[in-house]
């Protein structure tokens, strides 16, 4: 019988009922029952597929009895209004994002909103999560909603009422500086997962933020850059996940900030008020992303309901325009009565709300759950792994990234754990008494201290106390032309150090200055951290360092790396790696907000490492604690690839359960790792990325990610779906049948072959309709239909029944500007990738 212990993809948006978020406290009131119902027909209407051929039909509810939303707006003075239309400061900050003030004569509380794409961002503890794409790794939609409840639960605790995620971007080009925060590169995948973490986090009572909308793709250029993407491009690709993340209930979503056909997202018409609230049905409240807002009377209009963090223009520019009677006071109404609407669904207008206690531990056990679903294992040859026998009592662990554990990214991703113990400590536990674990740097991140200056002063840990200025001017003096890479670690306000009369650690411009990564932007030890590289010539150099106290005093200290720090790291990690049996060589990359990567290789002089580490021994697994692709000139000299990416604070234990054979890698690719450079689907086109003249067009159009790939018949490095397990499988027996409205149920028995307990992740794809293509539609070659995680152990096999909606099936109709279902005889395949025959059968798809 087939398998219906688990959904193929996301399970169904749940009723208007279940859909209301549970709070703790007082009971919903029955104005907020009826708004929660309201929501609940329209995203069950939008959720639907439209007719083919038709619009979408707009579900008409009668407006509920006058109560709480309705009094209050009618209390509301326009000064009180436009202040729940914007950002201000915090005095009780807790670190958060932003804050909107409340209205305390009426009652009214304040709003707090923090980042959190893997854990809650604000000053205090909180559990650090693997990032957002190697949750997705897991192809788990299940898993999904419970990473979303654990954020949910600790951002009430935390003091949050609003959390802005998740990011539903499309991973569209591998040098993407938020890949990590977003899920995959697959339209369906993305959705389901968007969808479920969207569920979880609102069953805890938590506002979900579904951003960047839209075509939010790329770091470079963010604020300027104008997307332009087809309709059909835009409505199969991008917009897949927001409209999911509607149909889920969400009760928020960020307007992007680049420009759309010419037009910033945050006074777009046709997303914010045509896509969005037309088609679709949303009935929350569109915020700005922080500083993303351009106008007042056209953003209004657009349908941009809050200004954030501040009120450049939803403020005093708000309040002169309505007065003047260049904006109609019921245009502000609209928005004030979506934002308090929304806040009483989710008993955010009583003071105060309630909030439930944190549970560390249940985190960190999800934590873990997550890292061990997520790893994914790229290569492993005659069985490197898992480490066993001679193999896990003679190691070299070699990399930063071993003993500074690589937990999360940069930017808003930024969580500070309870706790995150190094890889090295947990490997060596678990090598147990018997066990020899050396350990070598290999590079070093972080400065060694300077040679002797003239005249001498140590400026390896200088306080200065509060209110004071230190300042020395010393001499140093380079034995050799070489090039030096000058480190400043600080407590306080950044120490001012020139370099023969020019300043090596300026503060960067906005983003600039916050956003310099997960790893490398912080020390040790906590202390924040700056790097410059310059070339020097023989002889001596005037050094100049000048650090103030600021109010609370400050540590700092100067460190550099040279090529013979360098060299010498080289050389003890090789020596390392020869005395052991086998070598566990950890291997970063570090990405943040604001930036994008400028290349696919390794950072740093890691590839020379790599190269130097495997040619001593061959019995080398490297594991990638990386954003997302990198390329691999070195992989044929490697034993085992693990991808790790950003694993949260229990990384280190959960790599150490799958090197040692504990859990079964189960993890499995949500983007395409590209053969090279120019190998990719952004590849030498500038007009596909970064833009030409400030405009970026979606040249790949319906063919993103590995459809492209397919389409172009480009071999890459691993294809998407790509991940090996512990033990082996085979697929059997494949039947396709017609499935529910118009949908397609894809059957087949899956089975370990191998003498290991082990996980799978079946994939459906499905070919292009011939009728469609007669039409002219583009259509890719092979889309993913569904997929299903299975667990098996050695022996067992099981029957699965996958269902491919309708909705999957169709195509965007341009002429119709609707969906269109794809139907004649079309190719169904099964298999463990995208690039994987696997199994095949043709079905006629007709309508009902």
């Amino acid at each position: 019988m087939p398998d219906e212990a688990s959904p193929a993809t996301a399970p169904a948006p749940e009723t208007a009922t279940s859909a209301r978020p549970r709070r703790r406290g007082p009971r919903l009131s029955r104005r907020a029952l009826l708004l929660a119902l309201t929501a609940g027909a329209a995203r069950a209407a939008a959720a639907s597929p439209a007719t083919a051929g038709t619009r979408p039909r707009r579900t008409t509810v009668l407006a509920p009895p006058v109560g709480r939303v309705d009094e209050l707006l009618a209390r509301l003075t326009l000064d009180e209004k436009v202040s729940l239309v914007h950002g201000a400061p915090d005095s009780a900050s807790l670190g958060q994002a932003g804050h909107v003030p409340g209205v305390p004569r009426l009652g009214i509380p304040p709003l707090r909103l923090a980042d959190g794409p893997a854990g809650i961002r604000v000053r205090r503890t909180a559990t650090a999560l693997p990032a957002p794409v190697m949750l997705a790794a897991a192809f788990d939609p299940g898993l999904a909603r419970a990473y979303g409840r654990v954020i949910g639960r600790e951002g009430r605790a935390l003091g949050q009422d609003v959390l802005l995620a998740p990011m539903a971007n499309l991973i569209r080009t591998p040098y993407a500086g938020r890949n990590f925060e977003t899920f995959s590169e697959d339209p369906l995948l993305t959705a389901d997962l968007v969808a479920e973490e969207i569920r979880g986090i609102q069953a805890e009572g938590l506002v979900a933020t579904v951003k960047h909308f839209a075509l939010n793709n790329q770091e470079r250029d963010r604020t300027t850059v104008d997307v332009r993407a087809g309709e059909q491009t835009l409505h199969e690709t991008e917009l897949r996940a927001f409209e999911a993340a509607v149909a889920a209930g969400a009760g928020a979503v960020m307007a992007a900030y680049n420009k759309v056909d010419g037009v910033h997202a945050a006074e777009n018409a046709t997303l914010l008020t045509g896509i969005l609230r037309d088609r679709w049905g949303f009935d929350g409240w569109v915020m700005s992303d922080w500083d993303a807002v351009h106008t007042t009377g056209p953003a209004l209009a657009a349908g941009l309901d809050m200004e954030m963090p501040g009120g450049s223009h939803y403020g005093d520019a708000l309040r002169t325009a309505v007065r003047a009677g260049r904006i109609d006071e019921a245009t502000v109404d609209r928005s004030v009565r979506r934002i308090l609407s929304v806040r009483e669904r989710f008993g955010l207008l009583d003071a105060p709300p309630s909030r439930p206690a944190r549970d560390a531990a249940s985190g960190a056990r999800l934590a873990l759950r997550v890292a061990v679903a997520g790893a994914t294992l790229l290569r492993n040859e005659r069985g490197a792994l898992p480490l066993t026998d001679r193999a896990a009592r003679s190691l070299a662990v070699l990399g930063p990234t071993a003993s500074v554990p690589f937990v999360g990214g940069g930017g808003s991703a930024h969580v500070v754990p309870d706790a995150a113990p190094s890889p090295l400590d947990a490997i060596r536990a678990r090598a147990g008494e018997d066990g020899s674990v050396a350990y070598a740097v290999g590079e070093d991140l972080f400065g060694r201290p300077l040679p002797p200056l003239s005249p001498a002063v140590d400026l390896e840990g200088v306080d200065v106390a509060a209110g004071a200025t230190w300042t020395r001017t010393v001499t140093l003096t380079a034995t050799d032309p070489d090039e030096w890479t000058f480190l400043v670690h600080y407590s306080g306000p950044r120490p001012t150090v020139t370099l023969d009369g020019t300043e090596l650690f300026p503060v960067g411009q906005g983003v600039a200055e916050y956003f310099v990564g997960g790893l490398l932007g912080r020390a040790p030890d906590g202390l924040d951290v700056r790097r410059a590289t310059r070339r020097l010539a023989a002889g001596p150099h005037e050094l100049t360092v000048t650090a103030r106290g600021g109010p609370a005093g400050q540590l700092f200290r100067l460190r550099a790396v040279t090529a013979a720090t360098r060299a010498a790291d080289l050389a003890e990690a090789v020596r390392v790696a020869r005395a052991a049996h086998s070598v566990v060589l950890f291997a970063y990359e570090d990405a943040t907000e604001g930036q994008d990567r400028v290349t696919l290789a390794l950072p740093g002089h890691q590839e020379a490492l790599i190269e130097a580490v495997t040619a001593a021994n061959a019995r080398t697994t490297v594991v990638l604690n990386t954003s997302s692709a990198v390329t691999m000139p070195w992989r044929e000299r490697t034993a085992a690839v693990l991808q790790m990416y950003y694993p949260g604070q229990e990384g280190a234990a959960a790599t150490t359960a799958v090197l040692f054979g504990d859990a079964d890698p189960g993890g499995r690719l949500t983007q395409t790792f590209p053969a090279a450079e120019d190998r990719h689907p952004t590849a030498g086109d500038p007009r596909r990325y970064p833009g030409e003249g400030g405009v970026e067009e979606y040249g790949e159009g319906v063919h993103v990610g590995h459809r492209w790939y397919e389409a172009e018949g480009v071999i890459p490095l691993f294809p998407f779906g790509h991940g090996l397990s512990y033990t082996t499988f085979r697929y059997e027996d494949l039947t396709v049948a017609p499935g529910a409205a118009e949908g397609l149920d894809v059957t087949f028995t899956v089975r370990n072959t191998g003498r290991r307990d082990g996980v799978e992740v079946a994939q459906v794809y499905v070919g292009p309709s011939p009728d469609l293509t007669a039409l002219g539609v583009d259509q890719p070659r092979s889309a993913l239909a569904g997929y299903r995680r299975l667990e098996l152990a050695a022996g067992a096999r099981r029957r699965v029944t996958v269902h491919v909606t309708a909705r999957t099936l169709s195509s965007w109709d341009t002429a119709r500007h609707g969906w269109l279902l794809g139907t004649g005889r079309r190719t169904v395949r099964v298999g463990s990738s995208s690039a994987d025959p696997g199994l095949s059968l043709g079905v006629e798809v007709r309508p009902s």
